[in-house]
């Protein structure tokens, strides 16, 4: 595959190199002579010294000839226009990278269509997204966000003393757009009908607003309704910091920021609405002790430091903190954390480069669709659009004669984002979400391109 990257920062460098192993050829453009020449030594791949937002930097790299466009700068203003601009020269697909100011405002902005960029991300949103995972779910099963975080997956177990057991999916009488669109029993995944029964020690795969989702999961574990609230502390007010609080607050969870800088304080108290800010420090043992930060469940350290993270983690836990968490910047560094995370009492250490990179190898792939995650080896969840002149197009969905063993489960059209009921319409350009049985797959797909 053609990919062509501009930026050879941080994020820049980690996805070539991992891409150009994997016999990717690779174009990248960096605007940084020493950058430049760095990665001209390093790696097998042409590199291109001029800033990516020029139309004719772009045609010397033969964007238009390229499979997949990403820009992955630290300006924004670069990579919308960069991305923008190899769209309209005929990258087939154009990826840009932003802040985590930028993807907030994409309630308020299409950034996508205006530019015409397929996708955007912020780093620091994919890092606390990893993060947040860990504090919703601590029994480590699944919890994603689609659609722009605008609908969750959540997995969860069926407690024998459910009143869902014996149920029938129709008559569980689940909350408007909330689905399950998957069932795991005995070891294996089910794509289920609504005629299908729960049982006791079912996992199911939910979907639907995160909210609705966080409402429904104690009817099929009852003791969770007992638990209380979760308090968490994030040690951190920058970008990470702030995209991490924002998830959590207003999800029956205690959330704390502690943040040395005072004018960073006072900007995060008014842009927070259920989040206690302290302006303190939490490298300091003193502090994490006035702090009560034995009787915290989570400890979430999310600086530019990774030193100071994981040495707070390790004050935090050494005090009774229950679950401590990490960001760390250098993927070398995060690795042997997560080798070492028993004996050092760190859950888990998440890299921003890792869980961007993580997110973006979905789409390199030639297929008319991205598998965004698989279940098991036979079952699962993939993205795909609605073609211009498609069969589906201005069909209901109760209309459609979707394949056995596949699940329609999200719907993304512009801004708005839905779990689908059986009276909407489907349009052009719609982007479905899909947990398909590996025999429904191919049916599928072309279901939704012809």
């Amino acid at each position: 595959m053609r990919i062509v990257i501009v930026g050879a920062g941080q994020v820049g460098r980690h996805l070539a190199e991992l891409l150009s192993k994997q016999d990717h050829s690779i174009c990248v453009i960096e605007a940084s002579d020493q950058l430049a020449a760095e990665l001209n030594e390093q790696l097998d791949a042409q590199v291109i010294c001029r800033s990516g937002a020029s139309a004719t930097t772009l045609a010397e790299a033969n964007v238009a000839d390229c499979e997949l466009f990403l820009a992955v700068t630290s300006d924004d203003n670069t990579n919308l226009v960069s991305a923008s601009l190899a769209k309209a020269m005929g990258a087939p697909k154009t990826i840009a990278r932003v802040h985590t100011g930028v993807q907030r405002d994409e309630w308020l902005f299409d950034y996508k269509g205006h530019f015409g960029i397929d996708y955007v991300f912020s780093s620091e949103r994919l890092a606390a997204v990893e993060l947040a995972k860990f504090v919703r779910n601590p029994e480590g099963l699944l919890v994603e966000e689609l659609a722009r975080g605008r609908i969750e997956l959540q997995q969860t177990f069926v407690a024998a003393e459910s009143d869902a057991v014996g149920q029938t999916l129709t008559s569980l009488a689940l909350p408007p757009r909330v689905r399950i669109g998957a069932i795991r029993r005995n070891g294996v995944y089910l794509i289920p009908t609504a005629h299908d029964q729960i049982e006791a020690g079912d996992l199911l795969t939910l979907f639907g607003e995160p909210n609705k989702i966080s409402a429904i999961v104690p009817r099929f574990q009852p003791q969770k309704s007992q638990s209380g609230e979760t308090n968490v502390v994030i040690f951190g007010g920058g970008d990470y910091g702030f995209a991490l609080a924002q998830m959590l607050e207003g999800r029956e969870l205690r959330v704390r920021v502690i943040e040395k800088d005072t004018k960073l304080c006072r900007e995060l108290s008014n842009l927070l609405q259920d989040t206690v800010v302290i302006n303190g420090d939490a490298t300091s043992l003193q502090q994490l002790r006035e702090e009560q930060m034995g009787a915290a469940d989570f400890f979430i350290a999310v600086t530019a430091d990774d030193e100071d993270n994981v040495m707070a983690c390790l004050q935090a836990r050494n005090l009774g903190t229950k679950y401590c968490l990490a960001v760390v910047h250098r993927a070398d560094y995060a690795d042997v954390v997560e080798r070492n995370s028993e004996q050092l009492g760190i859950m888990a250490a998440v890299s921003p480069r890792v869980a961007t990179s993580r997110d973006l190898l979905r789409f390199v792939t030639s297929d008319s669709f991205h598998v965004m995650m698989k279940l098991d080896e036979r079952a699962e969840l993939i993205e795909s659009v609605v073609a211009k002149n498609g069969r589906l197009a201005g069909q209901k969905v109760s209309d459609v004669k979707w394949p056995d063993g596949s699940g329609l489960v999200a719907l993304l059209r512009g801004q708005q984002a839905i779990v689908p009921a059986g009276n909407d319409i489907i349009e052009p350009g719609d982007t479905l979400y899909a947990i398909v049985s590996e025999d429904a797959k191919r049916r599928f797909v072309k279901l939704l391109s012809h």
